[in-house]
């Protein structure tokens, strides 16, 4: 029998390797351009990397952060992306088990970290991901009810269209009180779309409590903005990310704590809402 540590070395190395193919998506999404072909080459010198070039950290680490043939420096995102890649992959698995509900969550997660950080450095949040994620979450709703903790595919759509609506309405409805008060833009469409995709995967109660969690995760971020740029402006994808990674692994936890969940289960009961 394989001991445990064991089992957390063999996950952290498989999501550092899948850690490299978001890097691709990261670098390549927002520029439009292929995530599949040509294979992996240098930003700089476009030369391809070799396989034993690309190897999670350890490549990063042998190569002193520099492309091997032009020397240039590599940026810190890759193998910050390849670690956070790794470690929500045995966080996952620890949590939620191999199991199909476990992929499903790690997939989710995984999406999550290509678009906080093309969100961070572009101010976007692609389609693809939230938009596509909404349709297979959708998707996974009737084909895989346990996703809702219920046997019925329609209570579980059910559950899926609520939680698509709460997520996606909860911003859009905030996006407009902050238009009015600062009138200018003041909640992106990206956001948006990307808490309705959590919505139809996670249900509305855990995107209900990211939308709180998120703003107090970006307070301190967005005060240093504002004191050292002297602007309002910071993506906020990562923190909605963050918030949701939260929820996903004590959301529950947080809203029996705090009295909520049975609050909510008493208001919603007469609806028939899980």
């Amino acid at each position: 029998m394989i001991p445990h540590e064991v089992w957390w070395v063999i996950w952290f190395a498989l999501g550092g390797c899948l850690g490299s193919f978001l890097n691709v998506c990261i670098y390549r999404m927002p520029r439009e351009e292929s995530i599949v072909f040509p294979g992996s080459r240098c930003p700089h010198c476009e030369k391809p990397i070799a396989w034993y070039d690309n190897l999670p950290l350890v490549s990063y680490v042998v190569l002193g952060g520099a492309c091997r043939q032009c020397r240039a420096s590599i940026l810190w995102r890759y193998p910050v992306v390849e670690a956070l890649t790794g470690a929500a992959t045995v966080a996952i698995f620890e949590r939620f088990g191999v199991t199909v509900i476990g992929l499903i969550y790690l997939a989710f997660v995984y999406a999550l970290i290509v678009a906080s950080f093309i969100d961070f450095e572009f101010q976007i949040i692609p389609d693809e991901i939230s938009l596509g994620g909404l349709v297979i979450g959708l998707a996974l709703s009737v084909a895989l009810p346990a996703l809702h903790g219920t046997d019925s595919r329609f209570f579980s759509f059910r559950s899926s269209i609520v939680g698509m609506l709460v997520g996606g309405g909860l911003l859009y409805g905030t996006g407009l009180l902050g238009d009015v008060v600062f009138r200018k833009e003041s909640m992106g469409g990206g956001d948006i779309k990307l808490l309705a995709m959590a919505g139809s995967i996670l249900g509305w109660k855990l995107v209900a409590l990211t939308f709180f969690l998120a703003p107090m995760l970006a307070l301190i971020p967005g005060l240093f903005v504002l004191l050292m740029k002297k602007s309002h402006v910071i993506p906020f994808g990562p923190f909605l990310s963050l918030g949701l990674i939260v929820a996903l692994f004590q959301g529950n936890a947080i809203l029996r704590a705090t009295g909520v969940e049975e609050t909510v289960r008493l208001l919603w009961s007469y609806y028939g809402w899980r």
